[in-house]
Parts: C-alpha cells; sequence; structure tokens
C-alpha cells in the first residue's frame, strides 16, 4: 500500500515506509530460506509452524513494484528476494496440481490461525496477488 501511496503521490515518506517495511520482512530472523513466511513472524512453534502462502505473494507482488523506485543496490535486493519467493511458490511444495484445489492456484495460505479460520488452505487473495507477481515478473523481462 505505502509502495502505490509513492506511486500515485511522489511523497517520499510513502517510499521511506515501503522501505522499512521490506527491511523488516526480509531481514527478520524468522524469515524461512524459502522466504515463505510463517504465519506469524513470532509464532511459538517455529519451525513447524503454519506458512502463509498469501503473505509471500503479497510481499513478492510488492517487492517487485518496489523496487523500481530505489536505488540500483536496493532495487537488486528487492529482485532477488521476490524471485526467491516467486520460485518458491511455484514449486510443487505450494502450488497445486491441474485439477486439484478447486481451481485455486496455490495451498497453504493462513488468514486467522487463532481463530482457526482460513488455515493452510487455498485463498483467493494469494492467487490474486501471486497472478500479480506473476505480471509484474513478465512485464520486468520485456523492458
Amino acid at each position: 500500500g505505502f509502495t502505490v501511496m509513492y506511486s500515485e503521490t511522489k511523497d517520499i515518506k510513502y517510499l521511506k515506509q515501503a522501505c522499512n517495511i521490506a527491511g523488516f520482512i526480509l531481514q527478520h530472523p524468522h524469515l524461512p530460506q524459502d522466504m515463505i513466511p510463517y504465519w506469524d513472524f513470532n509464532a511459538p512453534d517455529i519451525p513447524v509452524a503454519k506458512r502463509d502462502v498469501s503473505a509471500a505473494c503479497i510481499i513478492c507482488s510488492a517487492l517487485l513494484e518496489l523496487q523500481q523506485y530505489v536505488p540500483a543496490k536496493q532495487s537488486r535486493v528487492y529482485l532477488s528476494a521476490a524471485n526467491t519467493m516467486f520460485n518458491s511458490l511455484s514449486s510443487s511444495k505450494y502450488r497445486g496440481q491441474i485439477g486439484t484445489l478447486g481451481g485455486f492456484i496455490l495451498d497453504h495460505s493462513t488468514g486467522d490461525l487463532p481463530k482457526r479460520s482460513e488455515v493452510d488452505v487455498p485463498l483467493s487473495y494469494a492467487d490474486y496477488y501471486y497472478v500479480e507477481a506473476m505480471k509484474r515478473m513478465i512485464e520486468l523481462k520485456q523492458k
């Protein structure tokens, strides 16, 4: 959201906040190597805590947008992280086989674990941001 606000207003405070959030996520000690976050960065049962594919999709797409507004060195960091996330999301660990998941693309999202709602399931917004990230990846390769 802060990245979109910056793109629309060019107000540097939004860009700074987007970069602060990206830094928090990418430097967090509980971010797994495949960069698909746990449902909560401080979940008590890490490393066996549920993952949140929907969060990874949102982060991946946001990093692909954000990278175009920052200096080259920072852009490369964001692109590298987005590539790792996208490759992980596209792996058989998170992507359903054709004909499975009731038409969804990705599995293993977590909506609200404390309330036991939408736990380890496909979610429409995960697929939406995954497709958005895919579109952004294609556009980057066409430049």
